[in-house]
């Protein structure tokens, strides 16, 4: 190995690559790229000016089945883990489930929606934002968040897991019928909003989680914001943990919204039928269930398993009792942001219409991916809610980095964390929110593999692997993520 390096042939196999892109990039019609402002349109900016002046809490629910009826017929791939899996069956149903939330305060309502799947770009979520604001249902409208539950069960929505790397995993009719349903539900939220009240508790989810990544730092906090009608109807319950949803491992052959959807089933049995959203937290580098190596290669397990930990996440949820209730405020505030795209195989990817991020490029041909990101509050700042469109290691929520002496590239990271940049008593991610934009990771831990980065796993001097660089936009994406987030917060009035 030595001896090649001496000859410089990783430099050449990496020179190769890079000029093979660039003979794409050059012929790649202009019509392939957009601009900030085009994907803005049913982008909703939130408030330019945060009150906390709302008259009462109105919420409202509502959910679509997404699974389609011909699952045995047709060929629906599994997302997640591996490439040309077909789902065989179906052990539980993908869903989208909408909250809209509003104080009365005349500034409009906030909608959150969680969609039963891996991931699924901004592209298509401002198609499901045009379906709404379109239809003119629901007035006075400021914000649309739609977030993935990381499911590794679900039907493809990213187009990663197809017949093979370079074929479309995406069922065309599958994506319209998922969008037209998700609008619906967010919809049918909005017509069947309630006054009441609003509480959020939390509670502690040991021995639950593990990380598979050094640093050793993850959230284990269950945060619940549950609604109580005043007509006396059923509560709903936001529930936020992060964990990747992944119990069924790698040999599922079955749609499934996994441990979320056994969560949701204890907590329903023990109020006699709550409605339950779950939203995502920071998971990158890895955060997932604590048996996972068990049933990673053991599906009959993993049938067990995710059954078992759903309960075991719902019955936590239901433990909570320090809940404090929120004083009727919504606010939130979204912006457009560019995250520069150095992943040579997400980059040929999507010019082969695998993937379907909207993309730029700049006059050095450099490849963007137009994302954004959103930060809300919900009462007189007692809760904080940063919204990142991807995958997010717990480090830059925390701000607990590796040292310079332990990380991969021998250096300190500069970052101002999440943490720092709270404004509320009690703060939490949303990940996977409006966009994914893969693993979120520190630059300081971001290795490559040495003749084929982003293709290959690489292997750092410690003997640590570093799977998640390949599927992430690359060593820039945290810290432009974070400066943006750093900016739209300080830009609060």
């Amino acid at each position: 190995m030595e001896i090649l390096r001496f000859l410089k042939l990783p430099e050449l196999v990496r020179g190769i690559i890079s000029g093979l892109l660039s003979l794409i990039i050059l012929f790649v019609p202009n019509s392939t790229y957009t601009t900030v402002d085009e994907t803005t349109k049913y982008m909703l900016a939130g408030d330019e000016v945060f009150s906390y002046s709302g008259e009462k809490w109105t919420v409202g629910f509502a959910k679509e089945v997404l699974t389609p009826d011909d699952i045995t017929e047709e060929t629906y791939y599994i997302a997640g883990y591996n490439t040309n899996n077909p789902a065989k069956s179906v052990l539980d149903d993908m869903y989208a489930k909408a909250v809209y939330l509003d104080d009365n305060s005349g500034r409009g309502g906030v909608v959150i929606c969680a969609i039963d799947c891996v991931g699924i770009s901004r592209k298509d979520i401002n198609d499901i934002r045009k379906l709404v604001i379109e239809s003119g249902k629901i007035p006075g409208l400021k914000s649309i968040n739609i977030c993935a539950t990381h499911t590794h069960s679900a039907i493809d929505t990213q187009g990663l897991w197809g017949k093979n790397f370079l074929s479309d995993g995406k069922n065309e009719e599958f994506m319209n019928r998922l969008k037209e349903l998700t609008a619906k539900a967010i919809i049918d939220a909005y017509d069947a909003r309630k006054d009441g009240v609003l509480y959020f508790g939390t509670a502690e989810s040991e021995n639950l989680l593990t990380d598979t990544r050094e640093p050793i730092d993850y959230d284990a906090t269950i945060t619940r914001i549950r609604f109580n009608p005043a007509d006396g109807s059923d509560d709903t319950y936001i529930v936020n943990f992060a964990c990747h949803a992944e119990c069924l491992g790698a040999r599922t052959t079955v749609v499934s919204a996994d441990f979320p959807a056994y969560m949701e089933k204890e907590i329903v049995e023990q109020t006699g039928g709550a409605n339950v959203v779950f939203i995502n937290g920071a998971i990158g580098g890895l955060i997932t269930c604590e048996k996972l190596d068990d049933v990673l290669r053991n599906f009959e397990l993993g049938l067990e398993y995710v059954k078992e930990f759903g309960k075991d996440v719902g019955k936590v949820v239901m433990s909570i009792n320090n809940e404090v209730v929120l004083s009727p405020a919504i606010n939130i505030k979204t912006e457009a942001t560019e995250v520069k795209c150095d992943n040579i195989a997400l980059v040929l990817v999507r010019f082969l219409g695998v993937l379907n991020n909207d993309i730029a490029k700049d006059k050095d041909k450099n490849i963007s991916i137009i994302s954004e990101v959103s930060y809300m509050e919900l009462g007189n700042k007692q809760i904080g809610v940063c919204m990142i469109p991807g995958e997010l290691s717990p480090e830059l929520e925390s701000g607990n980095f590796m040292s310079a002496a332990e990380s991969a590239n021998g250096t300190e990271a500069e970052y101002k964390s999440l943490s720092d940049m709270a404004r509320c008593e009690h703060n939490f991610v949303i990940g996977l929110c409006n966009d994914e934009l893969g693993y979120i990771i520190p630059e300081n831990d971001f290795y490559l593999h040495e003749w084929l980065p982003y293709f290959n796993n690489a292997v750092d001097e410690s003997g640590r692997k570093h799977y998640e660089e390949t599927n992430s936009l690359g060593p820039k994406a945290a810290g432009a993520i974070l400066e943006a987030m750093d900016e739209l917060i300080s830009s609060i009035a």
